[in-house]
């Protein structure tokens, strides 16, 4: 089989996509252009704050790519590919797209607020609190497990250090040019990226090199100042820009795939059953942000829908991210398919997923004339960025779903509002969200949790399209588009907690066995509320 015919095929699909089944879901929610948005209607200058088009997109597709795509795929490629291969296509066109897509757009109709809000005003306060310190929990542990992941990777790649260092003054230069001069939008992106491209040159030969501790200490700081600084001064511009970095590893990917045309080494379908587990429910919580992500929509609901400048915008921020995240998991799913099995294992037990990705775009790029080293380097440094992208963007995310947990409300007696007002605050919120990731990451203990976070974010999708389905039907709107994959989603997701559960009981895993309980017990009270207010 020639990888070259799965990748073409993904993209026309992807394209007919966006454009019909995209198309149709705008048209039948009623997006409207004229309608002010909650960007420019609220405007702060903070979390507030109208962005270009591609400007917003690569803020988006920057926080939800990270590494869930690539890993995932190549995770799952046990299955063999062809089972990875379809779960990508349906899941992101009539899954994922429809998720991000559907979250954005209930977000900027109810004032750019999470969906934790979207749930309080369609199903209930109750449902919003618990709903609420469910993501706020799951944000911890993306920031502890994403700490650890890029304190490792700065110490064992230092070029990639020093790269994102200049990356991030770049990219406040880049919003001050862009947001306070004149200066042509064009001629500062054709600028900036030249710039970038100069950063990871000097990365590349002069390499930081400092203790893993150390670097934890450093995120830390910058996770707070990444959180309360205002978007336009550093967000928005370093998303924007490190998207070029995915933009130029997917092109130059997809191009030397068409080119070299790789034969795919490994089985199609491999078995029911492997060392991941029974296919179903398994194949569906691993590839995760390949297909469908939960995490998604805390970054739609959170920061894109406070940027979105008109609501048409939502279908190519939402639906069409999710399909450029979809073709960058074919690509990794490629690059583990045409390695020999032997190889794959040694790659795999080398580097881990990541290595794999690396090699695999580094081979793919020498057929345009580019030298596999570094092919190979450039890969590694994109995919550390983005993991940062998507540390500063979760620590954000977390400090606005704090705040709106603790909003003082009109009813309560005035010790309990001033306290709320406290707990609420921008840097309060932010200080407690970075120390609990931090102090999850130092302890050590964040290993032992992270195996139900796959579960975890899957169900927090089937939260959200529960969310939007129940607004969708409180607005008269079709809701047939979010009902299906949620009821799927919920299926998925149950049976592989109770898998988790049992599991991890059995192992003396009391800690995991009861989060799982947990959790189940928070899907089936939002879905009774959800009930009741249908």
């Amino acid at each position: 089989m020639n990888a070259a015919f799965l990748i073409f095929g993904v993209i026309v699909l992807f394209i007919a996509a966006y454009v019909l089944y995209g198309g149709y879901l705008a048209k039948k929610w009623g997006v409207d252009a004229s309608r002010r948005t909650p960007a420019n209607e609220l405007k702060d200058g903070i979390d507030y704050f109208p962005a270009k088009p591609p400007v917003l997109l690569g803020h988006h597709f920057a926080s939800i790519a990270g590494a869930g795509p690539i890993v995932g795929p190549i995770v799952a490629v046990a299955f063999g590919w062809l089972p990875v291969f379809l779960w990508i296509i349906i899941g992101n066109i009539f899954f994922g797209a429809v998720h991000d897509f559907g979250s954005l757009y209930a977000s900027i109709r109810h004032k750019g607020k999470t969906i934790g809000e979207v749930i309080n005003k369609n199903i209930g306060s109750l449902g919003k609190k618990l709903f609420n310190i469910f993501v706020w929990l799951a944000l911890v542990l993306v920031l502890a497990v994403f700490m650890i992941v890029i304190a490792k990777t700065f110490v064992a790649v230092p070029s990639a250090a020093t790269a994102s260092i200049l990356f991030i003054v770049l990219a406040v230069a880049f919003g001050f040019v862009l947001n306070r001069s004149s200066v042509n939008f064009a001629v500062a992106t054709i600028v900036g990226v030249a710039l970038l491209a100069l950063c990871v040159v000097i990365g590349m030969k002069y390499p930081l090199q400092l203790s893993q501790t150390t670097w934890i200490y450093i995120l830390m700081a910058y996770m707070f100042v990444a959180s309360v600084t205002p978007v336009w001064i550093l967000l928005q511009p370093r998303d924007y820009l490190n998207s070029f970095l995915l933009y130029a590893v997917l092109l130059g990917a997809v191009l030397g795939i068409m080119i070299s045309q790789p034969e795919i080494n490994i089985s199609a379908f491999t078995g029911f059953k492997t060392h991941l587990g029974y296919l179903f429910p398994v194949l569906f919580v691993v590839v995760a942000c390949g297909a469908i992500s939960g995490f998604h929509s805390i970054v739609a609901s959170g920061t894109t829908a406070k940027q979105l400048n008109k609501e048409t915008d939502a279908k190519l921020i939402g639906y069409g991210g999710m399909l450029i995240e979809g073709v960058l998991a074919v690509v990794a799913l490629i690059t583990a398919a045409v390695l020999a099995k032997e190889g794959l294992s040694e790659l795999l037990k080398d580097g881990g997923p990541v290595k794999v990705f690396s090699t695999g775009v580094g081979n793919f790029m020498t057929s345009l004339g580019i030298p596999l080293e570094v092919g190979m380097s450039f890969t590694a440094l994109a995919v550390s960025a983005f993991a940062m992208t998507t540390l500063d963007t979760a620590t954000r995310l977390g400090r606005l779903v704090f705040q709106e947990l603790f909003e003082p409300q009109g009813n309560k007696d005035n010790n309990s509002t001033k306290s709320s007002a406290i707990a609420s605050n921008i840097y309060v919120a932010t200080t407690v969200t970075v120390i609990a990731g931090a102090g999850l990451t130092l302890s050590g203990h964040w290993s032992a949790i992270w195996p139900i976070f796959g579960s975890v974010n899957q169900l927090l999708a089937a939260l959200t399209l529960l969310a939007v389905s129940v607004w969708l039907a409180s607005t008269g709107r079709d809701n047939k588009a979010t009902k299906i994959p949620m009821v799927f989603v919920f299926i998925v997701t149950f049976i592989a907690l109770i898998q988790l559960i049992i599991n991890n009981f059995s192992a003396g895993n009391i800690l995991l066995g009861v989060l799982g309980c947990l959790l189940l017990l928070l899907a089936f009270v939002l879905i009774y509320q959800a009930y009741k207010a249908m």
